[in-house]
């Protein structure tokens, strides 16, 4: 699927992640953007995906918080040079930021894609509605750059838009 993502152009796979940890309707997206005149591999932009409880039901979502633990934060990923030294290293489950909502829900937003850590939306700590109202482009949560022997093999586990589709029916029939 071609797709003009997180605002920068070009062409864009967009790829969901459902029930991420076994949370039902807990699903991201990854917008894959192939890097391949600079030699990078690919991109990878993490989003909320449109079934996300944080984007149904009228929710207000009140803060962003990019620290993790009393030893990590995001927002201390300091990321330098070609080589993107200093980025932080993540596994598809390692958390980047924590969403609360009105109703005292607290939502952990997780990387869904091995790779370094390029960059954080700092702009959704002081506007969080940007989640809700552009969540594929300003509201967008991170930039993860994958290794790039593994830049292939990124979308495996990832479901193309028509498998998300079923999945999201699926819910839809067994809720009713």
């Amino acid at each position: 699927t071609g797709r003009d993502g997180a605002g920068r152009g070009g062409h864009w796979c967009l790829c969901p992640v459902a029930d991420v940890k076994g949370r039902p309707c807990e699903d991201f997206c990854v917008l894959q953007h192939s890097n391949r005149r600079v030699g990078r591999g690919v991109i990878c932009v993490i989003t909320l995906a449109e079934a996300h409880p944080l984007l149904q039901n009228g929710k207000t979502i009140t803060s962003v918080n990019y620290q993790i633990s009393a030893n990590c934060s995001r927002l201390q990923n300091k990321v330098s040079g070609k080589s993107k030294r200093g980025a932080q290293f993540l596994t598809e489950l390692a958390p980047l930021c924590r969403i609360s909502s009105s109703d005292g829900e607290e939502y952990t937003i997780y990387s869904c894609i091995r790779g370094r850590l390029i960059e954080v939306n700092e702009n959704i700590i002081s506007n969080p509605r940007l989640l809700q109202e552009k969540p594929s482009t300003e509201g967008y949560i991170a930039v993860v750059l994958p290794k790039f022997e593994e830049s292939k093999s990124v979308t495996q586990g990832l479901l193309t838009q028509k498998e998300y589709e079923e999945v999201l029916l699926k819910r839809l029939n067994s809720s009713s």
